[in-house]
């Protein structure tokens, strides 16, 4: 995945943190960024976009940021800007409400009203999600009742997002270009969902929409419990208030059944305990059944299926080749 990345340490002090201010105006939008500690600014960016939607990963020390009426007439893309803290605080102020947010924390504000930010208690990490106003199915002055207030990441379809934007900031390297397309629509469901959730206006949402976000909350869910034997279709089912067959429906475009895929990421989990060689010492059974497999011979013969070789074969294999290199 093509990144655009910001690092102003390679500069001499005195001139980083106007560097970073130009930066910010061009990549972002025109603000007014106040610092105490101008001498020696150490900050960075990294912006990848994904079609209509574009994400950028910030990391800076203590700031005030404010775009005011000015600013606005400026310039204004009439975009959203959904902010995750993945590290430190922030303040935040818009259309008369303010509030701080923390790690696994969102907050949205519209770059058509004038806003105010802080970063007042040390260096803050964040992930920011852009994108234009048009393409949320809900009218703005509903999405305004969000501006600037803290949204949940740790629970539900907030911590679903939160996860995405953590591992996607963390494995962009490893994305082709061409998933692009396909990350930017997924990631743009995932915030849709959250503010339907937020707004108790899911019905608003197209079904498609809808349809992807509740798979990956589906997939997630699941990858929470492989270790419980009682996973089973049903018991995903009623965890997400849809009928058997619903989530049946689902799944038909998928490459597995849903039973298939819980089955599949049991093995996959069992696979690379046994290759750990810090588990040397766990019993097989021990490892089959942290992972939802209760009956020994069952374990076998599906791991079997899924990898040519029994469980302990593949121990064996890969724990010796691991040595191998070792030495």
């Amino acid at each position: 995945m093509i990144a655009t990345v910001f690092r102003n340490d390679d500069l001499p002090p005195a001139e980083r943190f106007e560097a970073w201010r130009e930066m910010s105006d061009q990549a972002s939008v025109p603000m007014e960024i106040r610092c105490d500690h101008r001498d020696d600014f150490r900050a960075a960016a990294r912006t990848v976009v994904l079609d209509a939607v574009d994400v950028c990963y910030t990391s800076i020390p203590s700031v005030r940021a404010y775009r005011t009426p000015r600013h606005i007439r400026r310039s204004d893309p009439e975009l959203y800007h959904l902010r995750l803290n993945v590290r430190g605080e922030t303040e935040l102020s818009q259309v008369n409400r303010e509030t701080t947010i923390g790690v696994r924390q969102f907050a949205l504000f519209n770059t058509s009203r004038p806003y105010q930010g802080a970063n007042t208690q040390g260096r803050v990490d964040a992930a920011v999600v852009r994108f234009p106003r048009a393409l949320l199915p809900f009218p703005e002055a509903r999405v305004d009742e969000l501006a600037a207030r803290r949204l949940d990441g740790r629970e539900g379809i907030g911590a679903l997002l939160a996860d995405f934007l953590t591992r996607f900031i963390k494995d962009t390297d490893s994305y082709p270009p061409s998933d692009a397309s396909r990350l930017g629509t997924v990631l743009f469901d995932l915030v849709t969902a959250l503010l339907a959730h937020e707004l108790e206006a899911e019905s608003s949402v197209p079904p498609e929409s809808r349809q992807r976000a509740l798979i990956l909350d589906v997939r997630a869910f699941i990858q929470r419990h492989l270790g419980d034997p009682e996973l089973s279709p049903a018991v995903v089912a009623a965890a997400h208030h849809i009928s058997l067959r619903y989530l049946y429906r689902l799944f038909e475009p998928q490459e597995h059944t849903v039973a298939a895929w819980i089955r599949a990421q049991r093995l996959e989990r069992c696979r690379a305990d046994l290759a750990d060689p810090a588990q040397r010492a766990t019993a097989i059974q021990a490892i089959a059944t942290r992972w939802g497999f209760t009956h020994p011979a069952d374990f076998s013969r599906a791991f079997r299926t899924a990898y040519g070789v029994p469980p302990r074969d593949y121990r064996r294999a890969t724990l010796s080749a691991s040595v191998c290199e070792q030495g």
